[in-house]
């Protein structure tokens, strides 16, 4: 490759519930022009231009975060209420919700729309409160949809998901989002990794962890509750928050182009969240 250019979200974020002690990504061969800057969500994007000859490019990301649990939420007003609050926002809180109501390129209202408002009424029947219908929401689609890395990427239509039952993190998050976008309620995809756990006897493995996707739904009074479908955790724990967006396309680990004579190109990925100190 000649040249290249990359956009990286491997820098976590400050939440509530997350404190960033520090944050490095190493990038290798050293770029020529490097850069880091907050986007319109507030993430931190790091931007990396490689300008000469080079066979591969490695970022490798390390980071020392202070994770708190999350409290149990509170139950929420009726779904039906939050959703009419939400179109009548006004000001900077319209700004930070209302961009998470509509259709975006990964999950379109306006091509899945009904199969996801069937889907999200099973969990939202008339009255229910938010909260009690997103942790029903969460349980529906971890019992509905296998768990299935071999049958999704990252192009992959959310129609193929809802037709075959069956997808990754990235897909439930999808799904769990339009689902509560159909109903007019607010919605992210949060970007991060998750603390997995060996089976009984065996041995941690160092990157056998993976990069995960899980959702947040927008409550009065309570603001942002994470919670993740694909291990059916309502609030979401052992999760670390790296970006959020509307969708994967807004928040993509890395993505960028390269100049060059045509050549064969793979990716590889390994993730390790290691725990440093255990809770008291």
């Amino acid at each position: 490759m000649h040249d290249g250019y990359t956009v990286a979200y491997l820098l976590p974020r400050p939440t509530p519930f997350q404190v960033v002690e520090r944050a490095e990504v190493e990038v290798d061969p050293e770029p020529d022009e490097r850069s880091e800057r907050i986007d319109v969500f507030g993430n931190r994007v790091l931007q990396v231009g490689v300008h000469h000859s080079h066979d591969s490019l490695t970022l490798h990301a390390e980071s020392d975060v202070v994770v708190e649990p999350a409290p149990e939420p509170a139950p929420g007003p009726r779904w039906e209420e939050v959703a009419a609050a939400i179109r009548e926002l006004r000001g900077g809180e319209a700004l930070t919700v209302r961009s998470f109501v509509g259709s975006s390129p990964y999950v379109p209202l306006e091509v899945h729309g009904p199969p996801l408002r069937e889907l999200a009424d099973a969990s939202f029947p008339p009255g229910r409160d938010v909260v009690a219908g997103a942790r029903a929401l969460c349980h529906e689609i971890f019992t509905a949809f296998a768990y299935d890395p071999s049958f999704t990427d990252v192009s992959t239509p959310l129609s193929a998901v809802l037709e075959h039952r069956r997808g990754v993190c990235q897909d439930f998050a999808h799904l769990a989002a339009g689902a509560l976008r159909a109903l007019g309620l607010a919605a992210r995809y949060v970007s991060g990794y998750i603390e997995t756990e060996p089976p009984p006897g065996r041995p941690r493995l160092i990157g056998a962890d993976a990069s995960h996707a899980w959702c947040s739904v927008w409550v009065p009074e309570q603001g942002w509750i994470d919670f993740d479908p694909t291990n059916d955790h309502l609030p979401a724990h052992r999760h670390v928050t790296v970006a959020w967006g509307r969708d994967y396309g807004d928040v993509a680990p890395a993505r960028g182009v390269v100049i060059g004579p045509s050549a064969r190109q793979t990716l590889t990925v390994a993730v390790d969240v290691e725990r440093v100190t255990s809770p008291v």
